[in-house]
């Protein structure tokens, strides 16, 4: 029995990632497509450039990459680097999350979580939006999550989506009184009521805490080395999916570790 369990577990590794790398290709295109209000079911599979479409067999994920070495068959146009990475990413998170939490309705929640943060994160970096298509509906699938992984309740979870919304929304609500700015977008506020509904209520100090010190961080390094100033706008929906991920590996230690008195 040790033997067949020895022999399966390799099988199972090779089956996540390739069920990641899938999936990554079909992230691409909600991304490629969601900022222009696209469907991302209707339409087959084509070039931005020479709108040439790209058929099944060249459209494997990361092989066709490397195969056309980054550029388009018919234009021969370069590919964005981006188009591999996600499905690379994709394939890492759900490994990831096998390796945390084992095959089960956990893995499942949480890989629809971290797909949304990956997702929301990539188009964020390419046009400083979050679409409510997936903010809103991640808010849902949050909650009702909470019924399926037991790691929170599902009054955490609700608590979490409100006060995650509201301190963000005061936050940005006071910035924008105080400096005439918008600082903070609406879609931050809503990114933080998911994370909030899937992570609860617990989550959000530690969450704002770690995407704010990584934002600052990329921020003076964009500063020093491109000559960036404090009006640059910088994408933080990437920030808050860093702060959301290392709190869903690593919540349970940094409680222990800075709250201990809390469970």
């Amino acid at each position: 029995m040790s033997e067949y369990i020895t022999t399966l577990y390799p099988l199972t590794l090779l089956l996540i990632v390739g069920f990641g790398l899938i999936w990554g290709s079909f992230f691409n295109v909600c991304i490629a497509r969601l900022p222009h209000d696209e469907s991302i079911v209707f339409g087959g599979s084509h070039c931005p450039k020479c709108q040439a479409r790209i058929p099944w067999y060249l459209n494997v994920p990361v092989v066709s990459y490397l195969w056309l070495q980054g550029r388009c068959r018919s234009c021969r146009v370069s590919i964005s680097i981006q188009y591999p990475l996600v499905e690379l990413a994709t394939a890492a998170l759900f490994l990831a999350l096998f390796l945390e939490f084992g095959m089960g309705w956990r893995w499942l929640a949480y890989a629809v979580f971290t797909s949304i943060l990956l997702v929301i994160s990539v188009i964020d970096l390419h046009h400083q939006i979050i679409p409510n298509e997936l903010s809103l509906p991640g808010i849902l699938i949050g909650f009702g999550a909470s019924f399926l992984t037991h790691d929170i309740s599902w009054a955490q979870s609700l608590l979490g989506c409100l006060c995650g919304g509201g301190i963000f929304w005061l936050i940005a609500t006071v910035y924008e009184k105080w400096t005439g700015r918008e600082g903070l977008g609406g879609g931050d506020v809503k990114m933080l009521g998911m994370i909030g509904s899937w992570l609860g209520v617990q989550s959000l100090i530690f969450v704002i805490i770690l995407s704010s010190a990584s934002g600052s961080i990329v921020g003076l390094l964009l500063m020093a080395l491109k000559g960036k100033n404090f009006k640059t706008a910088i994408p933080f929906g990437p920030f808050l999916a860093l702060g959301a991920l290392i709190y869903l590996f690593c919540g349970t230690s940094l409680r222990q570790l800075l709250l201990p008195e809390f469970p």
